[in-house]
């Protein structure tokens, strides 16, 4: 396959991402009230390209952008388990060279809290579940406080991304015992 071929699938998702972006930035989507998300032309972004590991079929795309107070995470995923949720978490290492995820270390955690869910204490990594639907796709979006984009000890860039084999119980530490990696990627900024 020619270079350029390979470069039109990420094109095309990143552009039906823009366009979803465009709809959360006048406040159609689900479980955020009415924000200001005029200031996001200028503010930094980032992406990631979610690629299945070994013997697995999970892909997806997910892109980041900076807001007052954290970063607004949108997720779409396909390949994954139909009707189940997936653990979801950003993992200190952007390093997905062994195949399993692995490479990707545990879960991003500057501030050395303990693993948990959104609204307790938890690593700057635990993210909210996906939730996959009869088809095995997802698609998530949520505001993510404290996080950043390219700057501060909460800065995602150069992490890692990974999605699980199962759900997070948000419980067992340090991981939240949610199975085999079955996806990874880097975050990386958009320019």
């Amino acid at each position: 396959m020619r270079p350029a071929a390979l470069l039109l699938p990420l094109v095309i998702a990143t552009v039906a991402l823009t366009g979803c972006t465009a709809m959360h930035r006048h406040g159609d989507h689900e479980g955020h009230g009415h924000h200001d998300h005029a200031h996001h032309g200028g503010s930094p972004a980032a992406h990631a390209k979610l690629e299945a590991t070994r013997g697995h079929s999970v892909s997806g795309m997910v892109m980041f952008h900076q807001e007052e107070g954290g970063v607004f995470m949108h997720a779409r995923l396909s390949g994954l388990t139909p009707g189940q949720e997936h653990g979801f978490h950003i993992h200190e290492k952007g390093d997905c060279s062994s195949g399993d995820g692995l490479s990707a270390g545990g879960h991003f955690n500057p501030a050395g809290k303990p693993h948990g869910p959104q609204d307790a204490e938890h690593h700057a990594g635990d993210l909210p579940a996906l939730k996959a639907d009869a088809n095995g796709k997802a698609d998530l979006r949520v505001k993510l406080p404290g996080l950043g984009i390219g700057s501060g000890v909460a800065d995602i860039v150069g992490r890692g991304l990974i999605v699980h084999a199962q759900p997070d119980d948000y419980r067992t530490q340090p991981t939240g015992n949610s199975g085999a990696r079955v996806a990874c990627a880097v975050i990386a900024r958009m320019d």
